[in-house]
């Protein structure tokens, strides 16, 4: 059928312009044709889902996936796959296939769950389906056992179901958080990464305001963040949930504690992306303002100056707001030694020449250092009591001593 098609559109073509009609009505049938036989293929392989036996059903949810991957790699039609999947799940295969997920039978769970996966794969309205059907029990449970392949694959369900908002809280109620946090520590590289970015989905999104998340997941994920590249998306995953943690005691405690915690965060902070150094800056900062005695030292002896600095300049607005306030935490008392001016004067000088050149570094940097320096005098002149005009005198006195010291930046 197929050549006799390519004939008459090539004897349409020696027509003239009675041709290109003629091809045009060629193609709308073909299309036709394939929508038919798509729709009695969806229709022979859903009854064989639905009312078959346990094998039956196993090679229909193969099926399903086929049919969807197909469709997916055809290029006459890029909505296609689209249309396959919301076809099916008119069809009634979601269910029988959420069924398939109980069974005993590891070879019916997991074509279930790969049918499911490519059903749900860039289709809102079939995650939400999935989940109102009962999906996600079954996936808390394949999370717990010991098949690696079954496990990874409920992973990559959990992650992919996350991605609808309605699904966070059903998810977040399931148990399903603290089994991913085990995953972050014992998975595969893929089921960690998975796992890193469905608890992002969880846990980055007001669903999960009352949500806790499992301090122990904090040394897997600075194990993560120091393997991966600062400048990833997957760090920007890491970090972000790293700040959600620097909130609760346990968790500043963890990142404190884990080997090489505060310096991955300093690390993120120098080299990682806009997004991960927010992150980063973010979770320091939370540490030093919940306990400033016990975490400012060990900010400090991992090298934290430089990149704040280059934060206060490079970063998004809101790090370098964060960086600021970090870094006014994490001076010394009026009473003790300060920073030494030469240094702060080659930290900032270092970094205004790799953002403005070396001619115009002189100039930048001396801009640098009075923007310190009037934040300083601000945030001194909020802490005092008024007392007449005494204490505004002393505060500009304060600040004029100190911008006198710092902005005669050498050329």
């Amino acid at each position: 059928m197929v050549e006799e098609d390519d004939a008459v559109v090539e004897d349409e073509e020696e027509g003239g312009g009675g041709g290109d009609r003629a091809r045009g009505d060629v193609i709308v049938w073909k299309q036709q044709r394939g929508h038919s036989r798509s729709n009695l293929l969806i229709q022979e392989v859903s009854e064989r889902l639905i009312s078959g036996d346990l094998q039956t059903k196993i090679q229909a949810a193969r099926d399903i996936r086929k049919a969807v991957r197909d469709s997916a790699s055809s290029s006459s039609s890029p909505s296609s796959s689209l249309k396959t999947r919301s076809r099916f799940a008119a069809a009634g295969v979601v269910q029988p296939l959420v069924l398939m997920l109980f069974s005993p039978n590891n070879e019916a769970r997991e074509a279930s769950l790969l049918a499911l996966l490519n059903l749900a794969a860039r289709n809102e309205r079939n995650k939400i389906k999935i989940v109102a059907d009962g999906a996600v029990p079954p996936l808390v449970e394949l999370l717990k056992i010991h098949n690696g392949s079954l496990r990874e694959l409920a992973t990559a369900a959990i992650l992919t179901l996350s991605t609808a908002t309605s699904n966070k809280p059903t998810i977040l109620a399931s148990g399903a958080a603290p089994l991913l946090v085990q995953i972050l520590g014992s998975g595969s590289v893929q089921g960690r990464v998975d796992a890193v970015t469905a608890l992002h989905n969880l846990f980055n999104c007001k669903e999960s305001a009352t949500a806790c998340l499992d301090a122990a997941a904090v040394p897997a994920l600075i194990n993560l963040l120091k393997e991966c590249r600062k400048h990833s998306k997957f760090a920007e995953k890491a970090s972000a949930l790293l700040e959600i943690l620097s909130k609760s005691d346990e968790g500043r405690m963890a990142i404190a504690s884990s080997n090489g915690g505060i310096l991955t965060l300093v690390e993120t902070v120098e080299d990682g992306s806009l997004i991960s150094m927010e992150h980063a800056v973010g979770a320091l900062l939370t540490l030093c303002q919940s306990c400033r005695s016990k975490y400012r030292l060990l900010i400090l002896n991992e090298g934290a100056i430089p990149g704040l600095l280059k934060l206060t300049v490079e970063g998004t607005p809101e790090a370098q707001e964060r960086s600021r306030t970090l870094l006014d935490l994490l001076r010394e008392s009026p009473q003790d030694k300060r920073l030494a001016s030469s240094v702060l004067e080659k930290i900032v000088y270092d970094i205004a020449t790799r953002v403005d050149g070396a001619d115009k570094a002189p100039e930048t940097a001396k801009k640098l250092l009075q923007d310190m320096v009037q934040r300083s005098i601000e945030i001194k002149t909020s802490r005092i009591v008024p007392k007449g005009a005494s204490c505004t005198s002393e505060a500009s006195s304060v600040g004029c001593s100190e911008l006198e010291q710092h902005t005669s930046v050498s050329h």
